[in-house]
């Protein structure tokens, strides 16, 4: 089944961007907004955000058509450690046309591999995208 399935390429500047971003210096909150350019067949860079609460990211997401996000989080974790992971979010609402939930569900793993990601999580709608779902969920990774 797979080989009938549609997997983009990353855009070049995306994968640069992919890697600075991984290697940030800075604590607070930023998320990379990806979408699927469906002429180029290829990930694009949709948007980016600063300091933005998993609320405030939730906000951003289409409610009707998927997109990837990579999220750097600021975790803290119950012994007070605080850590800085990455994550990416496959938001995959339902609804979406099936030619564009199939593009974006075979590009998903040629994306989380290009970003070197391990935390990878989805969501089927964006009111699932909280700081306690966030936080449940990184809650696994300890």
């Amino acid at each position: 089944m797979s080989d009938s399935l549609v997997v983009c390429e990353v855009d070049p500047e995306l994968k640069e961007k992919l890697r600075k971003f991984r290697f940030r210096k800075e604590t607070d909150n930023a998320a990379i907004i990806m979408k699927v350019d469906k002429g180029r067949q290829m990930v694009v860079l949709e948007e980016e955000f600063q300091n933005i609460s998993p609320e405030e990211l939730r906000l951003e997401l289409p409610e009707r058509q998927p997109r990837f996000v990579v999220y750097s989080y600021k975790y803290v974790h119950a012994d007070g450690r605080v850590s800085y992971p990455l994550c990416f979010i496959f938001s995959s609402p339902v609804g979406c046309k099936p030619e564009q939930q199939m593009m974006y569900a075979g590009s998903k793993n040629r994306l989380v591999q290009t970003a070197e990601l391990t935390k990878v999580f989805e969501i089927r709608t964006t009111d699932d995208l909280t700081e306690a779902w966030l936080q449940e969920k990184l809650a696994f990774f300890r």
